[in-house]
Order: C-alpha cells, then structure tokens, then sequence
C-alpha cells in the first residue's frame, strides 16, 4: 500500500490523473479497492493538486468521471451477470454478511441506498453490482450514482489538497467524516420514512359504496 502510494505522488500532469480516475473507477468494476480504497486514490488527488502536479479542477473532475463510470460498470456487470459475478469477487470483501448488508441497504434504501454506499468503503464495492443484480433501472442508479459520486470525490480530493502531505492524517479524517455522514444520511431516510407512513395512516380512507 505504501509503496502504491508513494508511486501515484511521484507522478505528474496525464499520467496522474489517469491513475486517479482508474482506481475509482475500478473499485466498483473489479474490486481493486480491496488493495487500494477509492477514497485513498481521491485524497492522493487533492495532494498532487497541492503539490502543483496536476490542476485541482482536474483532479476533482478525473475522480468524480472515474466513481460515476466505476459504478455503472459495476451496475451494467451486476444485471448481466448476477451473483455470479460476486461470488468470484475477493472473499476478503465478498462475505456473506456483506453481501446481506449490502441487499437490506437496496431493499430498505431503494436508490438512495445508492448514495449512501458511496460513503463506506465497502459497500461502496458492493452496492453497484447488487443494484445491477436487484434490476434497478439504471435511470434510477444513475441519478443517485452521480449525486454520491459528486459530492464524495468533490469532498475527499479537497480534503487532500486541504491537509497537503499530511494524507494519513486526511485518511483517518476521512473515515471519521464518512462514517458521520452515513450516519446522518440513514437517520435523514429513516425519519423521511417514519414520517411518510404516519402520513399514510393518518389519511382518512373511503368507505366503499353500499348496493342500490
């Protein structure tokens, strides 16, 4: 990992950004976030932009192409191949209670489960194959892929650039950070829920009409 690491910040201008658009984009379509997390690849953006390797915009842009094209692949594989493709994935990542995580998440979620994978480092591996899988309409995947991908590769390349050579420290920031967001974001969609069915049982019901 350290010596990934120390290959990726040793690289400039295309090159660079081509590594940090491939490793997003093969977190979701082949695994490789098990060697190399997406969120890392997104913070050792923002440091190359730091150190003047490559420009901000391009580095948030390259991560952000790389997450929503990543995922569609990983959705594109799931609907065509099913849990056959899972069930070759790293059993160091594909465990049958990830797996069940990861389907409660898309039963309980719908799209917006989508959206929150994003944001935990395994499910973020995970949920486009299983939406794939689920036959989620890609319009549907799409519109919550790019929201998350968005707003998680905008976040974590300038948490890079923000903390500079300090990426470790940016790292557990990270994961501090992501693990508070998904939290909020699963209380925001519980309480949406909670309050959508209170709704639901409040509305008066019509009584159905007797025989002439």
């Amino acid at each position: 990992m350290t010596a990934i690491v120390r290959l990726v910040l040793g690289l400039h201008g295309v090159a660079a950004l081509a590594v940090v658009f491939a490793l997003p984009a093969l977190e979701a379509s082949a695994f490789v976030g098990v060697v190399v997390p997406g969120e890392t690849a997104a913070l050792l953006g923002g440091v190359l932009a730091f150190n003047h390797r490559v420009p901000l915009a391009g580095a948030v842009v390259a991560v952000v192409l790389g997450a929503v094209i990543g995922d569609s692949v990983g959705h594109a594989l799931g609907r065509r191949y099913g849990r056959r493709l899972l069930a070759h994935g790293p059993r160091r990542l594909v465990t049958p209670e990830r797996l069940e995580r990861g389907s409660g998440a898309i039963n309980r979620l719908g799209g917006r489960a989508v959206f929150v994978g994003r944001f935990t480092a395994v499910l973020r591996a995970l949920v486009p194959s299983l939406a794939g899988t689920a036959a989620m309409p890609y319009r549907t995947f799409a519109v919550y892929n790019v929201a998350g991908g968005v707003l998680w590769a905008t976040g974590f390349v300038l948490l890079g650039y923000a903390t500079g050579q300090a990426y470790r420290t940016a790292e557990r920031i990270a994961g501090q950070a992501g693990l508070a967001l998904r939290g909020a974001i699963v209380l925001g969609a519980g309480a949406a829920l909670l309050v959508r069915r209170r709704r639901r049982a409040g509305q008066p019901t019509t009584p159905p009409r007797g025989r002439r």
